[in-house]
């Protein structure tokens, strides 16, 4: 067997994100989405405990999210990416038990596919997180492995006398979990250490083993062809093999890939992989779409610092990096996800930065993903549980659908207005999230255009130009609690027409006004 070289890796520490958005009236009457399409569209993630119960037992199930798909469709919501739903002993369920199943706490296959045709109905892909870095511990193979040196599974894990210097020290920090972890871990009345990058409950599958590549490859068929998913969201995608083995993991990827084409050729697959641009890139001829953990921490490092001149810039730059490797690269841009500080908690709870930061998110290029609960504030911070909190969907004594199996500390009645509430405010959050998905859907240049940074010699401001066909699109964003007045560039004098305003934002002679935490947007 081969061992893998244990490299003490320092990943990039994850700042996060933000989220929010407000108004604009005029955008009630417009046609539903058109220039938007499934895969360069918005997407929604969701943790599915959280989400809604549809039995009273406090854990959110399949049967209460295919209630709420209709909530998703009015949202604006194209594509959904569903946490871990199979057997798994921990709340959370990336220590998978088997990768063919469903948690029974959540429903049954059969409640899934009738999810999965019922999303499919309303025009929503399906993703589902897909966790092949790594099993649980209780999974079979495992439990098999470490009993027994001679199992034919033994070698689907990675192993190391206990003697051997690699399986010392005191472990590593990682940037996906944010806390010093040991990669070596004991297995009671063994010689033997197994590896685990994130924690003894998940054992490392070891992909130099054939034979593990082949069940990473029957389980995404199945899950394609017999279940009928869009895709998947690749767990963990950096580790699959060391980080002193980038090249072996870029190689595994395209290997997946090519596999999940033979079932599905526009199967959908969306990698995780905590780092800057430059590492991020090789990546994408595998998973053609990735998660932009960089930008999102620039975008609330703008927000809080109230300084959005450079955040085209670097989005650029950042694509650049892409599409030197894959043109046809897709960006999954977000504001934060199941890992990180919820948003609003990382403004301390500043909604006209929230809405900024929607706007950003919905504006700037990219796919987007909303992760559940951004788009009416909920907050939340480390541990992980207080970042995946209950939804709201309405006051408690009405609520039929929130969950309890756990006390929430940030996301309350006190400091989160639910779901109807929101409904019936036009300057909600939830409406300003709402006008803004409506805003990108239907605007071809928003959705697919080209990006172009414009410099107004104004730190607090945001400018771009985005171009698609015949549309051309400049927005302003002003990320500072002072007004600003800009003037339109001369060669940008052509765009007059007001396509959304926030904040009482206005075009005069040329000029934009910008009040405070405000938005123009304007066609030529």
């Amino acid at each position: 067997m081969k061992k893998r070289n244990l490299h003490h890796l320092l990943l990039i520490p994850a700042l996060y994100l933000a989220t929010g958005c407000s108004t604009p009236s005029q955008l009630e009457s417009q046609p539903e989405a058109k220039a938007s399409e499934w895969p360069r569209s918005v997407s929604y993630e969701i943790f599915v405990q959280s989400f809604c119960d549809s039995d009273n037992d406090g854990i959110g199930d399949i049967k209460g999210m295919t209630s709420k798909l209709d909530y998703l469709s009015g949202l604006g919501i194209q594509g959904v990416w569903l946490m871990p739903m199979s057997p798994s002993p921990s709340y959370h369920k990336y220590d998978v038990t088997d990768y063919y199943g469903i948690h029974p706490d959540y429903g049954t296959m059969a409640d899934f596919k009738e999810f999965v045709n019922e999303a499919h109905k309303r025009n929503i892909k399906v993703v589902i997180d897909l966790v092949l870095n790594h099993s649980g511990s209780d999974h079979p193979w495992f439990v098999e492995a470490a009993k027994n040196e001679k199992s034919p599974y033994r070698d689907y894990y990675v192993w190391a006398h206990k003697d051997d210097p690699q399986t010392k020290g005191e472990g590593k920090t990682t940037g996906d979990d944010s806390h010093n972890v040991k990669q070596w871990h004991e297995v009671k009345g063994s010689d033997y250490k197994y590896y685990g990058f994130f924690w003894g409950g998940m054992p490392d599958l070891n992909f130099d083993n054939p034979k593990v590549r082949q069940e990473a490859y029957k389980i995404g068929r199945y899950w394609l062809e017999e279940v009928g998913v869009d895709g998947f969201r690749l767990d963990a995608a950096r580790h699959i093999f060391t980080d002193d083995r980038q090249a072996d993991n870029h190689q595994f990827w395209e290997e997946f890939r090519a596999e999940m084409q033979k079932v599905k050729p526009d199967v959908y697959l969306v990698g995780e992989v905590w780092a800057e641009a430059d590492i991020v890139a090789p990546y994408t001829k595998g998973l053609p779409a990735l998660f932009n953990f960089e930008m999102s921490w620039k975008m609330l490092e703008a927000l809080n610092k109230g300084t959005g001149d450079s955040l085209a810039i670097h989005h650029d730059r950042i694509m650049a990096f892409y599409k030197n490797v894959n043109p046809d690269f897709i960006d999954a841009t977000i504001l934060s996800n199941h890992d990180q500080n919820r948003i609003m908690s990382e403004v301390n709870g500043d909604m006209n930065k929230a809405k900024m930061g929607a706007a950003l998110l919905l504006t700037l290029p990219g796919s987007p993903y909303i992760y559940y609960g951004e788009e009416i504030g909920m907050k939340g911070k480390k541990p992980d549980e207080q970042i995946r909190e209950p939804f709201l969907w309405d006051v408690k004594a009405q609520d039929e659908c929130r969950t309890s199996w756990v006390k929430p500390q940030y996301s309350t009645e006190q400091t989160v207005a639910p779901v109807a509430v929101q409904e019936a405010d036009k300057n909600s959050l939830l409406n300003h999230y709402k006008n803004y998905i409506r805003l990108r859907n239907n605007s071809p240049a928003l959705s697919l255009g080209e990006l172009e940074p414009v410099n107004v010699n104004n730190r607090a401001i945001s400018a771009f130009v985005r171009t698609h066909g015949g549309e051309s699109v400049l927005v302003l964003h002003n990320l500072s609690g002072t007004a600003v007045t800009v003037p339109i560039p001369a060669d940008l004098k052509e765009h007059t027409q007001v396509m959304h305003q926030h904040n009482e934002a206005k075009l005069t002679k040329g000029t934009a006004q910008l009040p405070a935490y405000s938005s123009l947007i304007l066609k030529k």
